[in-house]
């Protein structure tokens, strides 16, 4: 009888020997990939949390990071006090560490610097509300910028999308970090460019008119070839009736939302 089992627990304990041996093998694979680190411990989400949630204690857990990794945008366990009660603005994931300006209304750290990425400038750029989509443009959305010169060769108005899918760092005096201003108009947009971008749009600025166009805050598209709106484009039937059918298949209204707003 016993030679009956004998193979079944000769396989059982080789089969345990074979896991153990594999949880060895990680655990030493994760201690060399992460020797020479130290690890302190930062504040991160314990769960996926949308833009508009308040922060409480069980939405944060604390988890090792490498300190090499540690910038001093990302908060720590002995900031839990400051996160606790302020509003998410930005989406956050489930383990991803908790950044001061994500939150609103952090006022003990108003240096807008800190949100600007290496490599990035910032710049302002003057709008009103026909410049500045109504005011609806907000901190941590994206912005296509048209450009609206005067054309030295044929002295005829033209407009040009100079720069596409550019963050916006503040409206006003309000920016992720900073919180809601008590107003809702705003004189001036802070954007995150390129260097280069920002010598583009420090000279558009200057010779003409700039206009933000609102995008989606999932839309990453960009369109490769730049086109240029003459007075031409304005009065051809066959370019409009072509961008109408373009926007047809693009743009495409829920039926409930249509209900919903009475549209017909």
């Amino acid at each position: 009888m016993l030679r009956g089992w004998m193979p079944i627990v000769i396989s059982a304990i080789l089969a345990i020997a074979s896991g153990v041996s594999a949880w060895f093998a990680i655990e030493n694979t994760r201690a060399e990939a992460v020797r020479g680190w130290e690890l302190e411990q930062v504040l991160a989400a314990s769960e996926d949390i949308p833009p508009g949630t308040i922060l409480t204690d069980d939405l944060l857990q604390e988890i090792p990071m490498p300190r090499q990794f540690i910038y001093e945008s990302i908060m720590l366990p002995s900031d839990k006090e400051f996160a606790i009660g302020k509003e998410v603005v930005v989406p956050i994931k489930k383990g991803e560490p908790i950044h001061w300006y994500q939150l609103r209304g952090l006022r003990e750290h108003e240096r807008l610097s800190e949100q600007i990425r290496p490599g990035a400038r910032a710049i302002t750029i003057n709008v009103n509300a026909d410049s500045a989509v109504g005011y609806w443009i907000r901190p941590n959305d994206t912005v296509d910028i048209i450009g609206i010169f005067r054309d030295p060769v044929k002295q005829t108005q033209v407009a040009i999308t100079l720069l596409q899918n550019v963050p916006v760092l503040a409206t006003g005096r309000e920016s992720a970090m900073l919180g809601s201003s008590q107003d809702r108009e705003y004189m001036t947009v802070t954007l995150q460019v390129l260097p280069q971008e920002a010598e583009i749009l420090a000279l558009a600025q200057s010779l003409g008119r700039l206009h933000l166009t609102l995008r989606n805050r999932e839309d990453q598209s960009v369109i490769e070839e730049r086109t240029r709106t003459t007075l031409e484009t304005l009065f051809s039937d066959t370019q409009l009736r072509f961008l109408e059918r373009q926007r047809r298949k693009t743009i495409k209204i829920i039926r409930g939302l249509q209900n919903k707003l009475g549209i017909k």
